[in-house]
């Protein structure tokens, strides 16, 4: 009872409220997801990239959320780029898929480096399953009469500079803020999504012949709610096992494990262990990904992609 009624209150919060939270879902792995944040970063890899990858959150404690994503890009041309994305999240009675199709147009800086443009467009398809919650203050609530079923629009954008072994971008992947309630009966109750800002950077340092130490950042930014930072450190021996560590700040500590299976497919576990309080009512986080890179052409991968 004590989990749902924490949880209630925060779907009340939003609700009543136009709160400005973190609604995009967190990855640990982000080094191997991401165009699910960044368009530009579609057809980068030189093949055709199809990832999927599947997180359950803060398991044990009731409602916690589950993301799963599934995309596929290729460069289709010299400088374009084109990408598929799936995204399913479910936290409580809220569930909601992202369909989304990428666009990147990249242009040679130097011998080494490509800087890409990306946008990306497509719909929310949300679901808030409402009738189902319990209201211990006021059961007839009129807001809780009727679930909520709707599809909302939403395009993203983002810039993404890289070379063999440095990467840095910034994106956007949701610029509109879709409004979800409206004002209703004289009781105000507004919520919608905010824009979510990306900044990721890494870097590839050789430390012998079969050793690579590959550190990386992810930060991620929204109006009224503290900056989110992820710091990883891993390393990759003989370019096919890579173990790591990742800190959240205020927030978690992960590790990290990877496997190329083959030179085209690699397979990657995480677990987080929550730091804050929040930590003495769940077992932490799991998350798993697959990643396969099919190179058609063997002129466009001209160096192994560390990232």
């Amino acid at each position: 009872m004590k989990k749902l009624s924490l949880f209630t209150f925060l779907l009340l919060s939003i609700l009543s409220i136009d709160l400005y939270s973190q609604q995009d879902p967190h990855y640990t792995q982000y080094t191997y997801n991401m165009n699910i944040v960044n368009p530009a970063y579609a057809g980068s890899r030189g093949t055709l990239s199809i990832s999927a990858l599947y997180r359950t959150q803060w398991v044990g404690l009731d409602g916690s959320p589950e993301t799963a994503t599934f995309a596929i890009h290729a460069p289709v041309g010299k400088n374009l780029g084109m990408g598929f994305s799936v995204i399913s999240d479910e936290i409580g009675p809220v569930r909601e898929q992202n369909i989304y199709a990428d666009f990147s147009y990249t242009v040679t800086t130097s011998e080494e480096g490509r800087l890409a443009f990306g946008l990306k467009g497509g719909i929310t398809l949300q679901d808030i399953g409402l009738v189902s919650l319990i209201l211990p203050q006021d059961p007839n609530d009129p807001l809780f009469r009727d679930n909520v079923n709707e599809t909302y629009p939403n395009f993203g954008a983002g810039i993404y500079y890289y070379t063999e072994k440095f990467y840095a971008g910034l994106s956007a992947p949701n610029l509109l803020e879709t409004v979800h309630f409206e004002k209703d009966g004289g009781t105000l109750a507004r919520a919608s999504e905010k824009m979510h800002y990306f900044v990721t950077t890494g870097y590839v340092f050789d430390l012998s012949e079969n050793l690579k130490f590959k550190p990386s950042m992810m930060a991620r930014a929204v109006s009224g709610s503290p900056l989110s930072i992820d710091v990883s450190a891993n390393f990759l021996m003989n370019e096919r096992l890579e173990l790591g560590a990742n800190y959240r700040f205020g927030d978690s500590v992960s590790g990290m494990v990877n496997f190329g299976v083959t030179p085209d497919l690699r397979m990657g576990y995480a677990y987080d262990y929550t730091t804050t309080n929040l930590g003495d009512f769940n077992s932490g986080t799991h998350e798993i990904f697959l990643l396969w890179d099919i190179d058609f052409s063997k002129k466009n991968l001209k160096s192994p992609r560390f990232f």
